[in-house]
C-alpha cells in the first residue's frame, strides 16, 4: 500500500526530473551536432476518446516534429520525456498501473544499437515512432476520509462517491466543491488541504484523505462601500441586500456585487473581504467601486440596400442626479438611399430613465422623438411621446406598462391625414440570454397588448395590437462558435378595419427584422401600383446557423420566412420566403453583420438581392 498526495502521482520525482534535465541537456547539444531526423509519429488508440486526447495533446513528438528538427540523441531524449508525460495522463484519468512503450525504427528506447540506427537512417522516407499503451486496470475510489471536525452534511458536499473513478481531476475538484460549500455555510477561515490517496494495488483502489479545518461560523461585520464620487451612498445603499450580522455566504456578496455592477454607474466592482476577524469576531466586507464616465458619445452607421444608409449619434449622461439617472441625446439620419425610401429622413430624440422609481426594481422611462420617414409605403411627420414603467419580476422576467401619446402627418397614396393617437403599450418580457449583441444560448419571449385610441379630431376606431415575439439560441457545445439561432413572430390587430388603420400601425414584413431578401415593408397586400398596402395580421420564422471561423471571423446561414394577411387569419396571406449568408466580424464591443439575402418566391415589388450591414447579430 503506497500513501502519496493525490497529485504527487502527477509529479516527476527529482531523479526523474533530474534525468530529464540531462536529457534536455544532452539534446540542445545533439541538436547542433548531427542533421536532424525526420520522422512520423503513430500514436495507439487506448478506447477512452478523453484519454486519447489529452495523450495526444502531451506528445511533444508530435508538437514539435516540424517546429524544432532534431538529431539522433535529442529525438531519443524527447521520446523518454514523453514516456513521463504519458504516465502523468494515464495517471491522472485513474490508471496508475498504466504503461508506456516507445519504439523508434521498431527499436525499444533502451536499445543500445538505437542511436546508430537512427544515425545511419536515410531523411527519407522518415523514421517511424511508434506508441502503445497498456492501461492496466481503472482504479476506484474506495473510501473517502474528512480529516478534522466537520458537520455531518459534508460529505455530501464533495460530491464525490465511493466506486467512481480515480481520475485526479474529479478528486481534486471535491476538494475545491468541499471548500466552497463550507464557505457557503459560514465557515468563512475553513481549509481543506490537498488530498491524501492510498494506493491499494491488490485491490485497484484509492483511499482519499481530506484534511479540513473549518473554525467557526462567521458572520458579516461592517459593509461598506469605497470609492464613491458623483453617486448617491443611499442610492448604493438601495443595491445592497447584506449588512451586518448576517452569516457570511459567497454567493450573497457576489450576487450584491453584480447588483451595484448592473447599475450601469462603475466602471468595476470588486469585493475585499477583512483579513482578519474584528473585535466581534466578525468579517468585514469592502465593495471597492469606479466610477464610469459620467458623460459618453457614440457614433453609429448602418446600410441596407432597401433603407439606404444611416448615420446617428448619441450624448448620454450616466449619473444626472446622482442616482444612476440617465439622460440620453439621439440624433440621426435615415434613408440615404435605398430601394424602399423616396427621400431622406431623420429622428430626433431625448429619453430619460430614473432607476428605483418607487420600488428598488422599477424604472421609469420618458420620451420624446420627432420623426420622417419617406418610404414608398407612406411618408410620415410625427411627433411621439412615451412614459413607461418596467419592474423586473426575477433575473428573467421584466413587465412594463406605459402611456404613449402621438401626433402624426401621414400621406399613402396620395391621401393625406393627422392623427392624434393615445396608445397603452403593455408587455411581459422572458430573456435568458447571455449577451445583448451576439447571443449564443438562452430565450428571449415577448407577449405583448397595445390599445390604441383617438385623442381629438379623428375618425380612427379604437383597436388593439396583439403580438408575441419569441427567439432562442442553441450552442452546441463549442463556447458560442456554433450556434443555431430561431426567431418568430405573430401578431394580430382586432377592432378595426384594415384601412381604418394608419398607414404605420398595420403590420409589414421584409427587411432585416423580418424576411431579408425583399425589400422593407414589401411583402403582404399591395396597391394597383405595387405599393404596398399594409396587414391585420403578420406571421414570420427565422433559421439561422452561426460558425466562427479562427479567432475573430465568422460565416452564417438563413432562412426567413413571413406573410401578412388583409384580415386576422393568420393563414390567409402568400408566404415568401428569402435565404442567403452572411459574414461577420468579432469585435471588442459585438459582431460587425454583413448579410447577402435572395427571394426565393419573388413578388412584384421584390428586387433580385438584398445587402445589410450593421453592428450586432440580426436577432
Amino acid at each position: 500500500m503506497k500513501t502519496m498526495p493525490i497529485f504527487q502521482v502527477e509529479r516527476i520525482g527529482w531523479r526523474r526530473h533530474l534525468g530529464m534535465c540531462l536529457a534536455l541537456m544532452m539534446m540542445v547539444a545533439a541538436a547542433h551536432a548531427a542533421d536532424p531526423q525526420p520522422y512520423t509519429v503513430a500514436i495507439a488508440k487506448t478506447g477512452d476518446a478523453e484519454l486519447d486526447q489529452m495523450l495526444k495533446e502531451s506528445c511533444t513528438l508530435i508538437s514539435l516534429n516540424e517546429a524544432a528538427p532534431v538529431g539522433p540523441f535529442a529525438l531519443v531524449a524527447r521520446a523518454r520525456a514523453d514516456v513521463e508525460r504519458f504516465t502523468i495522463a494515464l495517471q491522472s484519468l485513474g490508471y496508475y498501473q498504466g504503461k508506456v512503450q516507445i519504439r523508434i525504427a521498431n527499436r525499444p528506447l533502451d536499445d543500445r544499437g538505437l542511436y546508430d540506427t537512427i544515425e545511419y537512417s536515410p531523411a527519407q522516407p522518415p523514421i517511424p515512432v511508434q506508441i502503445n499503451f497498456d492501461l492496466g486496470a481503472l482504479y476506484h475510489v474506495r473510501t473517502l476520509i474528512l480529516d478534522g471536525e466537520v458537520p455531518a452534511e459534508a460529505r455530501q458536499w464533495l460530491e464525490l462517491k465511493a466506486k467512481a473513478p480515480a481520475r485526479a481531476a474529479d478528486i481534486q475538484q471535491a476538494r475545491e466543491k468541499l471548500l466552497l460549500a463550507l464557505q457557503e455555510h459560514g465557515y468563512a477561515l475553513a481549509k481543506v488541504d490537498e488530498p491524501i490517496a492510498k494506493l491499494l494495488p491488490e485491490t485497484h483502489e484509492l483511499d482519499v484523505t481530506y484534511h479540513v479545518v473549518t473554525g467557526k461560523p462567521i458572520t458579516l461585520g461592517q459593509v461598506s462601500v469605497k470609492g464613491l464620487q458623483k453617486v448617491d451612498p443611499g442610492f448604493v445603499g438601495r443595491h445592497l441586500q447584506i449588512a451586518k450580522g448576517e452569516p457570511f455566504k459567497p454567493s450573497s456578496i457576489e450576487k450584491n456585487r453584480q447588483e451595484l455592477q448592473n447599475t450601469g454607474v462603475f466602471s468595476s466592482v470588486r469585493t475585499r473581504l477583512g483579513k482578519n476577524l474584528d473585535a466581534q469576531q466578525q468579517l468585514p466586507v469592502t465593495f471597492m467601486v469606479s466610477e464610469r464616465l459620467r458623460h459618453t458619445t457614440q457614433l453609429g452607421a448602418a446600410y441596407s440596400t432597401d433603407l439606404g444608409a444611416s448615420f446617428s449619434s448619441y450624448w448620454q449622461h450616466h449619473n444626472l442626479l446622482g442616482g444612476g439617472e440617465q439622460l440620453t441625446l439621439t440624433a440621426g439620419v435615415t434613408q440615404i438611399g435605398g430601394n424602399s425610401t423616396t427621400g431622406i429622413g431623420y429622428n430626433v430624440a431625448v429619453n430619460f430613465m430614473k432607476p428605483d422609481f418607487l420600488h428598488a426594481d422599477q424604472t421609469l422611462h420618458t420620451n420624446l422623438a420627432a420623426i420622417r420617414q419617406s418610404l414608398v409605403t407612406y411618408d410620415q411627420d410625427a411627433l411621439l411621446g412615451e412614459v413607461l414603467l418596467t419592474r423586473k419580476f426575477s433575473p428573467f422576467w421584466t413587465g412594463s406598462i406605459g402611456l404613449g401619446p402621438e401626433q402624426s402627418r401621414i400621406t399613402q397614396q396620395n391621401e393625406t391625414h393627422d392623427y392624434t393617437l393615445l396608445s397603452i403599450p403593455a408587455s411581459l418580457k422572458y430573456d435568458s440570454t447571455n449577451s445583448l449583441l451576439d447571443p449564443t444560448k438562452g430565450s428571449i419571449i415577448t407577449p405583448s397588448i397595445t390599445p390604441v385610441g383617438a385623442l381629438t379630431g379623428s375618425e380612427i376606431r379604437g383597436f388593439v395590437v396583439i403580438q408575441l415575439s419569441a427567439s432562442t439560441y442553441f450552442d452546441w457545445h463549442t463556447e458560442g462558435r456554433s450556434v443555431l439561432a430561431l426567431r418568430g413572430l405573430l401578431g394580430s390587430i382586432e377592432g378595426a378595419g384594415r384601412f381604418d388603420l394608419p398607414p404605420d400601425k398595420r403590420f409589414y414584413a421584409g427587411g432585416s427584422n423580418t424576411v431579408r431578401g425583399y425589400r422593407y415593408q414589401s411583402i403582404g397586400p399591395q396597391f394597383a401600383d405595387g405599393d404596398p398596402q399594409g396587414g391585420k395580421a403578420i406571421a414570420t420564422a427565422t433559421v439561422e446557423y452561426r460558425q466562427r471561423i479562427l479567432e475573430n471571423y465568422g460565416i452564417v446561414a438563413f432562412t426567413d420566412a413571413g406573410q401578412v394577411s388583409p384580415d386576422t387569419l393568420l393563414a390567409s396571406g402568400d408566404w415568401r420566403i428569402g435565404a442567403g449568408i452572411g459574414a461577420r466580424y468579432y469585435t471588442g464591443f459585438g459582431p460587425l453583420r454583413l448579410d447577402f439575402a435572395l427571394p426565393v418566391n419573388q413578388q412584384s415589388n421584390s428586387g433580385s438581392f438584398e445587402i445589410y450591414i450593421g453592428l450586432g447579430q440580426a436577432f
